[in-house]
């Protein structure tokens, strides 16, 4: 027997009823083996229905079905992403520091957008493209009282990362800053900015809405909306093709 640690987030979290657990599995047991053990658990409310459209990361790496596991690995548990609730405790931001001309970053303080689209500024820059993130008063026709933000930390600094390359390399680009909020957050407060630098406008605009979108719906980011009478899951975009687990997959069906 060998042991994982398995990590649920968003929804997950609130169905197996714990922050993170640890799993026995058999030697050679793969992704798909700890869905079904999970699903059979006891008091467990993870269904069928609540595995559709999920992605799965082990060690902070998107993972198939048949992945085989090994003694030790962190299994995370991924509903679609946009969605979460209290964050997991971490730095107040983390920065990878091989992602050339970029900066991305998680931060439980409030982001200073001001401060960080002057400092993106450069004489060489023809245009500046930034995409301010703001918790609105209202959602689902309803009063918003505040948004909580969580993130599977470690892999959403690193996706985070990845998209800033990319965007690097599809669009003539200068410098990207992405930084993402996490935690509570009030009515008009920024949850994510991203600053885009080019020599010219249409690279410019291209990619800033290129990463947001991308963003929301490959970086492992939740959020929970609360209302004067309730408090609900955002609905999460869809992961893209190969990233989600398909049911049949989760419960070894052909």
């Amino acid at each position: 027997m060998m042991q994982v640690r398995v990590l649920p987030f968003g929804v997950l979290k609130d169905r197996l009823g714990a922050s993170a657990s640890t799993m026995e599995l058999p030697e050679g047991s793969t992704v798909a083996d700890l869905l079904e053990s999970l699903k059979s658990g006891p008091g467990t409310r993870l269904t069928p229905e609540a595995l559709q459209g999920i992605a799965v990361a082990v060690n902070a790496e998107f993972a198939t079905a048949a992945q085989v596991l090994s003694a030790g690995d962190e299994v995370g548990l991924l509903p679609p992403v946009s969605g979460g609730v209290d964050s997991l405790p971490g730095p107040a931001a983390v920065e990878p520091a091989d992602i050339g001309p970029g900066t991305v970053a998680l931060t439980h303080q409030p982001i200073q957008v001001e401060k960080l689209t002057h400092e993106s500024r450069r004489d060489e820059d023809g245009a500046l493209v930034v995409f301010d993130g703001v918790v609105r008063n209202h959602s689902r026709g309803r009063p918003t009282l505040h948004l909580d933000y969580e993130a599977y930390e470690e892999m959403a600094v690193k996706q985070m990362g990845e998209l800033v390359l990319e965007a690097r390399s599809r669009f003539d680009l200068r410098q990207v800053t992405m930084i993402h909020r996490l935690g509570r957050l009030l009515v008009g407060e920024t949850s994510v900015l991203i600053v885009v630098a080019s020599a010219h406008r249409a690279p410019a605009f291209e990619s800033c809405r290129w990463l947001i979108d991308t963003l929301k719906k490959t970086v492992p980011i939740w959020k929970r909306e609360t209302f004067v009478d309730g408090a609900v899951w955002a609905a999460g975009e869809p992961f893209p093709p190969g990233m989600a687990l398909e049911p049949s997959e989760a419960s070894h069906e052909e």
